[in-house]
């Protein structure tokens, strides 16, 4: 029988090339998306840090995590509005 409910961790490298105030809104937006379509939500601000290689020719990036348990339908979605969202560079998430 298929699980109706999963824990999730979603990590999300925003852009810091638009200033700290995109990326707050970038970050209040995925935050309240998550907090509408998933319980016993988690969000753990990293902060700007150097990435490992060069993304778009930028350095820096900031760090959210997210833990969180939902649907298994809501990554999917979650996923297509992280791909279409500019000030993305990079994200992974995964079933804990």
């Amino acid at each position: 029988m298929a699980k109706i409910n999963e824990t999730y961790e979603a990590v999300v490298v925003f852009s810091s090339k638009a200033g700290e105030e995109a990326v707050k809104a970038l970050t209040d937006k995925f935050n309240e998306m998550i907090q509408a379509n998933a319980s016993d939500v988690e969000m753990n601000d990293w902060g700007k840090r150097k990435l490992a290689y060069a993304i778009n020719y930028e350095t820096e990036g900031n760090y959210v995590l997210w833990n969180f348990t939902s649907d298994t339908s809501f990554p999917a979605e979650l996923e297509r509005v992280l791909k279409i969202t500019d000030g993305v560079l990079r994200f992974l998430i995964t079933v804990k």
